[in-house]
């Protein structure tokens, strides 16, 4: 029988604590209105249409977080199951291998425990976040030009978790009740990302069977 929510994603289950947006921002506000939208039980296909009148790379800004915060809460939901012994290599099955490569400590793409490129994956996206040069959150300040760009990365990088949870860890989160929370999560984020050409749908490929059932 499935769960509710807060007793599949708990706060002890987080993998790193939650990314807000400051009350009384701009950002806030579009936050706000993003999730009620979500609540309201609109097709997701509208949900992420960007509001009239609104700036997109304040929208895409709101999404990255938050996807950042609940895919961050469904790898924390299984990394119980997910160790060194279970999963040595950060991979999506057989036929994809992913490999960290960051530029100064990992100089070359180098085969990880998927548990250790998560981690190295979470504090990568969450320097950039916290980064004012990147992800701007006083009010006049100018994203950069290569915002999307940086974002493009990270949605592909968030993928990634989703292939490897989907993969290797879909009987934990069947088991747990969780599956209909984290297709919606899924679903949420494909449309996303195929709303603003954010990712090459080539990246998509490993979820190609699963976002077809889900997602059309």
């Amino acid at each position: 029988m499935a769960l509710c929510l807060g007793q599949v994603f708990s706060k002890d289950k987080t993998f790193r604590p939650k990314k807000r947006f400051e009350p009384g921002t701009q950002r806030f506000e579009l936050y706000k209105k993003a999730q009620a939208s979500l609540k309201s039980g609109l097709d997701l296909r509208k949900v992420v249409q960007l509001p009239e009148g609104e700036n997109l790379n304040d929208w895409i800004a709101v999404h990255v977080v938050d996807f950042f915060n609940r895919i961050n809460l469904i790898y924390g939901t299984v990394s119980e199951y997910c160790s060194e012994r279970t999963c040595p290599i950060m991979s999506g099955g057989l036929r994809y291998e992913y490999r960290w490569q960051d530029g100064k400590d990992y100089k070359r793409p180098t085969k990880l425990p998927a548990l250790k490129y998560m981690n190295l994956l979470m504090d990568w996206i969450e320097s950039l976040i916290n980064n004012e040069e990147i992800f701007p959150t006083r009010v006049g300040v100018p994203f950069p030009k290569n915002f999307q760009q940086v974002c493009k990365k990270i949605l592909s990088r968030l993928f990634r978790v989703f292939v490897h949870v989907y993969i290797h860890h879909f009987d934990s989160i069947c088991s747990m009740g969780a599956e209909a929370h984290i297709n919606t999560c899924y679903k949420h984020y494909y449309y996303f990302i195929s709303e603003f050409n954010l990712i090459d749908h080539s990246e998509l490929e490993p979820l190609k069977e699963m976002t077809e059932k889900i997602c059309n």
